[in-house]
């Protein structure tokens, strides 16, 4: 079953009683779900280029590629330099990649004890940090130009952390607690 199916017969029914909610509407959800990678060696492009071929296989979506705001003099940074890439998955795919993500991506990766519960933003929303894309099956370490880390932020329309924290615990993310 998919786990969007499995959402809407098991897990939000047993949130609206757990989280204690009168009305169906004010369960929270998962309304989008971005991953970020940013890419340290602007000089060369092919590590770029590496990036959004990664994140499109990873994602099953064309990435967009970021550029910078403002120019720093410290990072020799120009403002319009392309600095990484992004992809905002929602409904179906965002579902579909948090499944792979919780059940084969996180238990795979080397000693692995969970994620911590403290990564909440106070509006319900968890980001994950991860250091290498080589933790997705997808990706090979032939096609690989330079290992990166990449950022995944999952955006839900929970109020507060603790009905954050149901939600995500009740879709089946790894919490060490």
């Amino acid at each position: 079953m998919l786990l969007k199916e499995r959402f809407e017969k098991e897990i939000a029914p047993k949130l609206k009683d757990e989280l204690g909610l009168a009305n169906v509407m004010e369960i929270p959800r998962v309304e989008k779900v971005v991953i970020n990678m940013g890419v340290g060696d602007k000089d060369n492009p092919k590590v770029l280029e590496g990036a959004v071929k990664n994140l499109a296989k990873i994602t099953g979506q064309r990435p967009v590629v970021t550029k910078a705001k403002k120019s720093i003099s410290d990072f020799k940074l120009v403002a319009g330099d392309p600095i990484g890439c992004k992809v905002t998955l929602r409904g179906d795919r965002a579902y579909e990649f948090l499944n792979r993500l919780f059940n084969a991506v996180l238990p795979g990766i080397r000693d692995f004890r969970g994620l911590s519960a403290s990564a909440f933003d106070g509006r319900g929303n968890y980001t994950i940090g991860l250091s290498e894309q080589l933790a997705f099956p997808e990706i090979s370490y032939n096609e690989v130009v330079k290992t990166q880390g990449m950022d995944i932020t999952i955006v839900t329309t929970a109020r507060d952390d603790r009905e954050g924290y149901a939600l995500l615990k009740g879709l089946g993310l790894p919490f060490n607690d």
